[in-house]
């Protein structure tokens, strides 16, 4: 019983490799030009309250 189990364990291993969609460091270069983004939105709207008084 502990053999076939281990076996199994073994054979569902070898074929559980996933592709990536794209290179691994793009990865980091797409979440740091969301980053960036993200801080180009809050700079334009840092001194919209002293607009308004």
């Amino acid at each position: 019983m502990m053999s076939s189990l281990v076996n199994l364990a073994q054979q569902t291993e070898e074929h559980a490799t996933t592709q990536l969609p794209m290179p691994a460091v793009m990865f980091g270069v797409v979440a740091f030009a969301i980053l960036m983004l993200l801080l180009l939105v809050t700079m334009a709207y840092r001194n919209v309250h002293t607009r308004h008084r």
